[in-house]
């Protein structure tokens, strides 16, 4: 069931408490004028005319009794109609008035309800522009220092905050990759060097070949961990782009560790634009198809889908591979987790590929389903919303 907005609830409560009070109203002045009437009205002032007392005065003198008690039966009558057509038109005339004032409230309270919350509106609005890229936007509303100006100036000093903390975690995430890339390249280079050093004994040269793997792990952790941060913190760069093309790229990236595993690729690559970081896109296609590579059997394959389904563009790989228990899908998405079966080259992963998934779907606005697959392995599908205009094919 659909809620009702803020504007609209308060248009009905204004609404409300002026028909109930119209209706105390009228039915307090009906109550009134019928205790009036009852007070005040006799035969001598309810109307009876002239002839009519000049009668009863004549008859009352001639002794005629039964035919004053029958003219006096007649005016009683007659009095009682008119005070009966008086209460009739008074009520049919209040609750008419009572109807027609009663919309015109709820038409002024409506639209005194919207001049209300504009501002209201106007946080609102500047609320969902916001992101990391114009963190700098204030609402700055104008007005008197009441409870909605207050609610905008705590709004404000809360984007000042977020910004400040936005600030550092981008110095943050600058200064870990400087200060974590350097020291492992260094190290990597000495290995490098003494393993091509023909003066090195073969058992030096067997723990530098250990070490510089080691070393390697580093570097994809770290570069994975930045990544993880970099797609968290939403997007910098929003431009049209070909999701086959981004995809077609990720292919590319893995052409080795594809012939490596002995797994076989088919991809169906339909047209579907999306608006986002094609840097982000890119890694996105490139883990999901990494993960479905380590995460099979030997001849096994992969299908790599794109195209537009109901409103929106999808990316869709599938991969053979064992059995994937229902209930470990909720958690292969999160950081350093990795399926419990022991697959093609697992332990050389990190447990972030599918993490940095997520955090890009996320950022680009768009959700993931993930689907077990009777015969083993899973079915990934991201879908993602369709860009306004279409980005030109590379």
């Amino acid at each position: 069931m659909k809620r009702l907005s803020v504007r609209t609830r308060l248009t009905l409560v204004y609404g409300s408490l002026f028909l109930v009070t119209s209706a105390v109203l009228v039915a307090v002045t009906y109550l009134l004028t019928v205790r009036t009437m009852d007070d005040r009205l006799s035969v001598s002032s309810g109307g009876v005319d002239a002839t009519t007392l000049a009668r009863l005065r004549a008859l009352a003198l001639n002794g005629d009794v039964g035919r004053l008690l029958e003219l006096k039966a007649d005016a009683d009558r007659r009095l009682v109609e008119q005070k009966h057509d008086v209460l009739e038109q008074l009520l049919q005339s209040s609750l008419v008035t009572m109807l027609v004032l009663g919309v015109l409230a709820v038409g002024i309270g409506y639209v005194v309800a919207g001049r209300m919350l504009r501002p209201l509106h106007k946080v609102t609005a500047t609320a969902r522009r916001l992101s990391e890229s114009n963190l700098h936007e204030r609402i700055a509303l104008d007005g008197p220092q009441d409870e909605i100006k207050d609610l905008a100036d705590t709004f404000d000093r809360m984007l000042d905050r977020l910004n400040r903390a936005f600030d550092a975690q981008r110095r943050f995430v600058a200064n870990a990759s400087h200060e974590l890339r350097t020291p492992l390249t260094i190290n990597r280079t000495v290995l490098e060097v003494a393993l091509a050093s023909r003066k090195n004994p073969p058992e030096t040269k067997a723990l530098a070949d250990v070490l510089l793997g080691n070393t390697a792990r580093h570097e994809r952790l770290i570069e994975g961990l930045l990544l993880l941060a970099k797609s968290e913190r939403g997007l910098g760069t929003r431009v049209g782009t070909a999701l086959p093309d981004v995809v077609r790229a990720a292919l590319d990236q893995l052409d080795d560790l594809v012939e490596e595993a002995a797994v076989d690729v088919e991809a169906k690559l339909a047209p579907a634009a999306v608006t986002g970081d094609p840097v982000l896109l890119e890694r996105c296609a490139v883990n999901l198809v990494e993960n479905a590579v380590k995460y099979n059997v030997r001849d096994g394959r992969i299908w790599v889908r794109t195209g537009t389904r109901d409103g929106a563009a999808f990316l869709q790989v599938v991969n053979t591979g064992r059995a994937v228990p229902g209930y470990e899908i909720a958690t292969i998405f999160e950081p350093f987790r990795r399926l419990r079966a022991d697959r093609t080259g697992s332990k050389d992963g990190a447990g972030l590929g599918l993490s940095i998934v997520r955090a890009v779907v996320d950022a680009h606005g768009g959700t993931i389903e993930t689907v077990p697959r009777a015969d083993g392995g899973l079915s990934i599908t991201v879908r993602l919303p369709l860009a306004e205009r279409p980005a030109l094919a590379a």
